[in-house]
């Protein structure tokens, strides 16, 4: 395979990929995301937790969170921009969404906004949970969070057209601060109504 196969292999049909190798690589980039969130959360709490005053009064911490949120909705802000910036510039596209699929050009960036989304609420919602249901060292997992979000959603887009596999790595990511911190709320919200029994 040449380096511009490789580069569009999100394009291959369902015959030319090889489903096996595509499946180890995606577990093998999604372990590696999730070792990688847990050592910054690791690093988070046990680092920067005991060094920064962070705020105990739930209307801090809910200011905490949004301010935090905002750079996590970001990436969609940036994502509109891309896909609106390319619809522009091309004649097939300039319709929208409703005259047809995109063009070749911005259905990466069609495919990184609608992604984006979908990842913006889960991790805001993961955001804001936790400031709710947290203080202290644990409010420093927010803004490390945040910083693997941002780096998921770049390597997303950078691996997007290397199919699967290349763009694995970032979703994971992405994900993975949600992924950890939306069960753990359920934990917290569940043991706090336990306590209210």
């Amino acid at each position: 395979m040449t380096d511009t196969d490789s580069e569009r292999s999100y394009l291959a049909t369902a015959d030319e990929i090889d489903m096996e190798h595509e499946e180890m690589a995606i577990q093998k980039h999604s372990t590696a995301a999730l070792v990688i969130t847990l050592l910054a959360f690791g690093a988070a709490y046990y680092v920067v937790g005991p060094l920064v005053d962070f705020p105990t009064e739930l209307a801090e911490r809910l200011r905490f969170g949004v301010l935090n949120s905002v750079f996590i909705l970001l990436w969609v802000l940036v994502g509109v921009g891309m896909v609106s910036t390319g619809r522009r510039k091309s004649a097939q596209d300039i319709g929208g969404s409703a005259a047809g699929p995109p063009s070749e050009k911005l259905a990466i960036k069609s495919a990184f906004l609608q992604n984006t989304l979908e990842q913006a609420v889960l991790a805001s919602t993961a955001v804001m949970a936790w400031v709710v249901l947290v203080d202290g060292a644990w409010l420093a997992l927010v803004p490390v969070a945040v910083v693997v979000f941002a780096v998921g959603r770049i390597l997303f887009y950078r691996g997007y057209p290397k199919g699967a596999s290349g763009r694995a790595f970032g979703m994971s990511l992405t994900m993975s601060p949600a992924l950890l911190g939306i069960p753990a709320a359920v934990v917290l919200v569940i043991i706090e109504l336990a306590g209210m029994v």
